[in-house]
């Protein structure tokens, strides 16, 4: 059976942001402006990407 994925971009930069929303955007592993990274569709996955709906979206 085939994992789910979701596409995140990063939209924003994280000049001026904590450390805490710096480390999530390493986390995801988005260093990069405009990046996109395929990830699995897990619960904390998607709660990272909520954290910080300023600095990285879902693509559609």
């Amino acid at each position: 059976m085939a994992k789910k994925t979701i596409t995140v971009e990063r939209i924003g930069s994280p000049i001026r942001q904590t450390k805490k929303q710096r480390a999530t955007l390493v986390g995801l592993g988005l260093k990069k402006a405009r990046q996109q990274r395929e990830l699995e569709d897990t619960p904390a996955v998607r709660g990272m990407v909520n954290s910080i709906p300023h600095l990285a979206r879902i693509v559609e």
